[in-house]
Parts: structure tokens; sequence; C-alpha cells
């Protein structure tokens, strides 16, 4: 346990445990009562308490009927082996979207056969890739395609959405990014603060509607469309929405003001390291969906900062580096899942397939 806890890179491993109840927050392991069936702990002894010599494993859909602890209290204190890339989960060292789960010493059950690492330690494999959930049928159509081929693909896909009206969003942000561990509040992106849903406004300390992609960088305001796409809307602190401004994306700086683990200088911002995947994943959406139509600028990552009012946004080679260094987790995939049911019907394919990043810009 100690070594998958300490290998968290994203490389797949099958790692050997004692279910020891449920994660519900970075220091919070629930072990009775159990409110769902997204997530376990493992660690090495069925009596662990301390969450610091914990794994925690997300359980994707496919298996939570199986092996989640609401339907399935009694895997309590059961050894168990589970497959999947090590990467954290509720910013503590996690293994997610996993391809497998088994007792100890039975064949995994999987949908992509069982990994060739053993519960002795991970395996330098690829991240990524792999069969998704909605392979067969949101993504059919560009599975198997590359480069530029595979972003006109996606784009051909995710154009096709509800679209929110600016004030839709405030009630919308309120379900996208509430508080797993207190579901009145909600998670600010750069701060990750956790605050009240109705603390919420214009006034010193209340949230407001931060836009990812800075609504300068093209010209496209609050209307609907780019400005009231949830893809790249998240709730932020009044103050360090302001600070952030409409700067490009970027390492270094002094540390930002209300924002603990964010920097920022006189033409960059760089969000804590939580949530820096997240910052390029949305970015690389928004380059996807909006190449020209809907009466809107074609919006393009460049390798620049400054970009000003042009349909730009930057830094290219530090956005892929992000998003290779800060896999999805559990809270960006959630809210993935509650725009596309609930809201816009179109997915983030960046937060389903991270390595077509790599595919599309190299």
């Amino acid at each position: 346990m100690a070594q998958a806890i300490g290998q968290q890179t994203g490389a797949a491993a099958t790692v050997r445990g004692y279910v020891v109840g449920q994660p519900t927050a970075t220091s919070t392991v629930l072990r009775a009562n159990f409110p769902n069936d997204y997530a376990l702990a493992l660690a090495d002894t069925a009596g662990q308490s301390n969450t610091g010599q914990m794994l925690y494993v997300q359980i994707s859909s496919g298996y939570r009927s199986a092996w989640g602890l609401k339907t399935n209290p009694g895997l309590l204190g059961r050894q168990i082996e589970v497959t999947g890339p090590l990467s954290a989960y509720f910013a503590h060292p996690g293994l997610t979207s996993p391809t497998g789960f088994a007792f100890a010493g039975a064949q995994p059950t999987t949908s992509t056969g069982p990994t060739t690492s053993t519960s002795a330690g991970p395996t330098s494999t690829s991240n990524g890739g792999g069969p998704g959930e909605y392979d067969s049928t949101y993504y059919k159509s560009a599975i198997g395609r590359t480069g530029p081929a595979l972003k006109a693909e996606l784009h051909s896909i995710i154009k096709s959405q509800t679209k929110l009206s600016y004030d839709q969003v405030w009630d919308a942000l309120k379900a996208t990014d509430q508080d797993p561990a207190k579901p009145d509040n909600v998670i600010l992106l750069y701060s990750g603060r956790s605050q009240s849903k109705n603390g919420n406004g214009g006034n010193p300390n209340d949230w407001n509607r931060e836009h990812v992609w800075a609504k300068s960088h093209g010209d496209f305001g609050t209307a609907t469309g780019p400005g009231t796409d949830l893809h790249h809307l998240r709730p932020e602190d009044v103050s360090v929405n302001a600070d952030r401004g409409n700067k490009d994306f970027d390492q270094g700086g002094s540390p930002a003001n209300e924002a603990p683990g964010s920097y920022t200088d006189s033409d960059s911002w760089e969000p804590r390291n939580e949530v820096k995947g997240d910052v390029a994943r949305m970015i690389f959406y928004m380059a996807v969906r909006y190449e020209g139509g809907d009466g809107f600028a074609n919006l393009e990552i460049n390798d620049n900062v400054n970009n000003g009012s042009n349909p730009y946004q930057g830094r290219l080679s530090v956005l892929r580096q992000w998003n290779a260094q800060d896999p999805p987790d559990a809270f960006e995939k959630r809210r993935n899942q509650v725009i596309y049911e609930t809201y816009q019907r179109n997915r983030n394919p960046f937060i389903d397939h991270p390595e077509w990043v790599s595919s599309i810009w190299g």
C-alpha cells in the first residue's frame, strides 16, 4: 500500500488491500451509513484508521452495484484487488477509473482484461486511452481518429448542446460544483474554499462566475454560447476572480491573494496544483467546441501570454503539462456528468479521454 500511495504517477497497477470504509473528503472515511456507491478506501490492515495510510479508490459506474459499500456493506473488512491508474482522488493518494475488481486471489472482473502488474507494485504503462463508458455511443464516430481529424469530429459531436442564459448559470454552478462533503456548499476553483451556495453575488468574499477561458479573449462576453458554457465556468471568490482577470495561464509569479497555491504576475495566472489539469481540459474543450460557428470567434490555443482580446489562450506547452500531471479526479468527472445529464447534454471529451490532448496538440 505504501508503494501505491507513493507512486501517484497515473501508471496502471493492481493493488491489494482491505476495505476500511468510504472516503467522502481528503481526511474523512466513513465506516457506516455509506451515502452512495462511488468510492472505497483500502489499507494494509482491516482495522486501519489513519487516512494517511489508506488508498482512496474511485468506483466507476459499471462496478458500483457489485463493489459499492452502500449496496454491499459486507465488503467492509474484506481483502480485495483493484486494477487501474494510480492518481489522486479527493486530493488524496488514490486509484481512479478502475478497470478491474476482485476478491484477493480471484480473477479480476474487468472489461479490458487484467493488467500484467501485481500487488507487489505498479508497472510503468501508458496513462489514459482504453475503452470508455461513452465510446460506443457518444464518441463512436471519433474513436480511431487522430490529429486534425479527431479535433474536427469531436467538434461535430460536442457542438450539439442545450444553451443556458447567464442568469441560469448561477443555479447550475450550485449543482455542478457542489462540495461532496458539504452539499450546501460549492468548491471555489482557484482558492479551493468551500462556501455556501447562497453566498454568491458581487460583494467582497461572495463567489461569482469565473470564465476560465477569459471572455475578452475572443470578445464573447456573457452572450449565450461561449459566455454561458458550463464546461469552462466555475465558482470563484469575487476578489480572486478580479485578480485573475483575463490573464493567460503560465507558471510562476507571486502568491495570489486569497488563493493558496496559486501564483500570478502581470500577464499570467498559475492555479493551485489540484486543479491545474481541470483548467487545462476546460481550455482544450473551448478550443474544440468553438470553431468560428454560432456567430462567435474561432477560439485557439497558442504558446503565448498577453493575448489580449484576440481569440487565443495560452500557454499551450504549459497546459499540456498540466493535463498530464493532474489527471481527472472524481470531482471533475462528476461535474462533467452533471453538465451532460442535467444541463447541456454535451461532454468535455478531454475529461473522458485526457490522452486526446496529445493526439490533437502533439
